[in-house]
């Protein structure tokens, strides 16, 4: 990565000098010509004045010739006598002078390294991505295939089958199958579980540390599954790239839970009690769905203030509380329609609406359909 060339980055190795002063006018100096392919190392014998003259330069500086650090060389600065540098043209030729009480000379030309950022893990495509609402005691009879496929449990719980494991998977659990894996997946009679099926092919990091592992999710990597759903509800132009964008950090903050780093901004013990505030208060709204419930209540049940519980779906889950609430019955509404044991307007009323009216407003804003319209298409 190249680095910003200023006061506090390059204290290390030297310092920069004022744009207005002409330093080059009192000191002996060389202009060189530089190109992407070669590198020119120097070991600075005494303190040495560079500038770029022509070009991208990139001037890469280290305390022991060892471990270089990338600066884009667009000031003049003098480095330290004792450090080594080298000097490169950036993506075409490029001049810089170079100078000094003497003038130094390179004591090595090597090839020049990449300085772009690079994706080490990728998403190469997404082949599926399925809302699954089933019905109560379904058996998925199983299947393998050449991709990569996660599962999210959204409500309820999911029997995940692979290798000879029986994994129960709970609402926020995730499970991923390798390519080439057989798995099923099968509910308990009297369970009517919702989950997300994502299959994609992936390269770059080895992932399979995350197959067939129970993981119950951290609020993060259920934020951005959440961000994924709306995405593809909206479905414009730039969709489908955000979906890929944000399974590819999903993954990389698997991967990093897995691994379990020491390098957490909060104490664990924080991250974990604010995970458990939001995982009881998703639980609480999911089994008193169809009772009149407010953000108040949800607050009172979870032991936290209102404002201290919509603080933590903001953060971790860029969501209001009512706003989720208001999604969740949504839902819900779905699998009463599918059940077929009421009618719309005792749907409206047992998930507390106002009006029908009101319910169907928000039915075709969050789904795009009417609830007429749904029934149909679920018959």
């Amino acid at each position: 990565m190249i680095w910003n060339l200023n006061q506090i980055n390059f204290k290390q190795y030297g310092t920069i000098l004022p744009e207005k002063e002409q330093a080059f006018t009192q000191i002996n100096y060389n202009s060189i010509t530089l190109t992407p392919a070669k590198t020119f190392v120097y070991h600075c014998q005494e303190d040495t004045w560079l500038n770029s003259e022509y070009g991208q330069t990139i001037l890469s500086v280290s305390p022991d010739g060892e471990a270089f650090r990338d600066f884009y060389l667009d000031k003049q600065v003098w480095v330290r006598k004792g450090v080594w540098f080298a000097l490169t043209a950036l993506h075409t030729n490029a001049t810089a002078k170079i100078g000094g009480k003497y003038v130094p000379q390179p004591v090595q030309v090597r090839e020049a390294g990449s300085f772009e950022i690079r994706p080490k893990l990728r998403v190469d495509c997404i082949y599926t991505f399925f809302y699954h609402e089933k019905e109560q005691g379904f058996i998925f009879p199983g299947e393998s295939h050449s991709m990569m496929e996660l599962t999210y449990v959204d409500r309820g719980t999911l029997h995940s089958v692979a290798d000879g494991q029986d994994l129960l998977l709970e609402q926020g659990d995730m499970v991923l199958y390798a390519p080439g894996q057989w798995h099923m997946q099968y509910s308990d009679m009297g369970i009517a579980p919702r989950y997300i099926t994502i299959s994609f092919d992936v390269s770059g990091i080895d992932v399979s540390s995350l197959v067939n592992r129970k993981f119950r999710s951290p609020q993060k990597a259920i934020a951005l599954m959440q961000q994924m759903l709306h995405e593809q509800e909206k479905m414009n132009k730039s969709a489908n790239d955000m979906i890929i964008s944000l399974l590819t950090t999903m993954l990389i903050t698997l991967l990093r839970t897995a691994e379990q780093p020491n390098d957490r901004i909060q104490p664990l013990h924080c991250v974990n009690n604010e995970n458990d505030i939001i995982r009881r208060a998703q639980q609480y709204i999911s089994q008193h769905v169809r009772e009149k419930m407010s953000v108040t209540q949800v607050a009172k049940m979870t032991d936290v203030s209102t404002s201290y519980l919509t603080a933590l779906f903001h953060k971790h889950l860029q969501i209001s509380p009512g706003e989720y609430i208001r999604r969740i019955k949504l839902q819900e509404s779905k699998q009463m329609i599918r059940e077929g044991n009421r009618n719309f307007t005792e749907i409206a009323a047992a998930l507390q609406y106002s009006t029908i009216h009101h319910f169907s407003r928000q039915f075709k804003e969050k789904f795009g359909i009417t609830p007429s319209e749904y029934a149909k298409s679920v018959k």
